[in-house]
Formats: C-alpha cells, sequence, structure tokens
C-alpha cells in the first residue's frame, strides 16, 4: 500500500517539476509615465494694476476684479489665483490672514515648509509656504511692501489632491510661483 502511494505521488508530481523547468521569456514592462513639461520661458506681465511680474509663456492669465488674476495650466489642470489688496494701516490682519489660509491646510498636510522672501531693493518682502501632503493647494505665497500692497498667491490643482500623482506638475508650478513672487515689483 505505501509503495502504491509513492508510485501514485511520484507520477502525479513529476510532470509538473519537468513541465515547470522551462525558462518562460516574460516581457519587462517598456516603462513607467513620464510626465515632461516643456522648459519653462518667462515674460514680463504689465497692466494698470500697481505691480508687475513674470509669467510663464505657457500659462494662460486672465484678469479678474479688483487687481486679482487666475494663471491657468490647462495642460496640468492647475491654475494659479493671485488676488491684490491695499495696505490701509491693516498689514497685521492681511499677514493673519494669509497665514490662516495657508495653516488651515495643516489637517490634510504632511508638512508645511516655509521660506522667508526679501528684497529690500525692490521694497518686496513675504513668505512662500510649499505644503506636502494630500493638501488642496501645494504652494502659496504673501508679499507686501508693508506700507501700500499686498498680494497673495496659491495654487489649486482640479484633480482629487493625491500629491504623488500631482508632484512633477506641482513641482513645474512651484518654481513659476517662485518667479513670479521673486519677479515682482511694485509701480
Amino acid at each position: 500500500m505505501l509503495q502504491k502511494k509513492i508510485i501514485y505521488y511520484t507520477l502525479f508530481f513529476i510532470p509538473f517539476l519537468v513541465l515547470s523547468c522551462k525558462d518562460n521569456v516574460l516581457p519587462k514592462p517598456s516603462s513607467y509615465l513620464r510626465l515632461d513639461y516643456p522648459e519653462a520661458q518667462y515674460a514680463n506681465f504689465e497692466n494698470n494694476c500697481p505691480f508687475a511680474f513674470e509669467i510663464n509663456e505657457k500659462a494662460i492669465i486672465k484678469a479678474d476684479k479688483d487687481c486679482g488674476f487666475s494663471i491657468s495650466y490647462p495642460k496640468m489642470k492647475a491654475t494659479i489665483y493671485l488676488t491684490y489688496k491695499p495696505v490701509n494701516g491693516n498689514i497685521n490682519n492681511l499677514l493673519r490672514d494669509a497665514q490662516k489660509l495657508t495653516y488651515e491646510h495643516v489637517i490634510k498636510a504632511d508638512d508645511i515648509l516655509e521660506q522667508p522672501y526679501l528684497n529690500p531693493e525692490k521694497k518686496v518682502y513675504g513668505m512662500f509656504y510649499q505644503v506636502n501632503g494630500n493638501a488642496a493647494t501645494n504652494s502659496q505665497f504673501y508679499v507686501t511692501d508693508s506700507a501700500k500692497h499686498f498680494v497673495t498667491g496659491s495654487v489649486y490643482f482640479y484633480a482629487k489632491p493625491n500629491f504623488d500623482s500631482i508632484m512633477p506638475a506641482a513641482s513645474y508650478i512651484k518654481n513659476d510661483m517662485q518667479r513670479l513672487m521673486e519677479t515682482l515689483k511694485w509701480k
């Protein structure tokens, strides 16, 4: 009886062993998705508002009310919103509101990095915020001359916030926002 079982198991498993020894060649996946964006080319943007800045030539700018702007990136499904407010002795309130807007994202954010910006030559002072994680906005900033002008900017994507998926586009637009902030000048 034991011999029959051994013979049975041997005859049953030997074909599997023989067939499994073949070298099956499997094709490798061609590659992962690579998102390449064109190198940014910047142009000066001016209108009747009390400030000017450089903007990516691939972006589409649309004037809103009270010197606010929407700068859209249709291929990336993102928009930078700029808001202008005059300073009338309310600089502390404007600063608090800008900081509050950024830190409202702390619930979804993994980390918020602050980068101060100081340009005494142009009288432009501000803060750039990089929000890491699945927050609604990945980059925000404010700039002011502390006496007359105050500008805030933030980027929003028209997609569910998933930082890993939008990271290449977020990085590209973050660079554009930093360029905008660093080239901003008061008239």
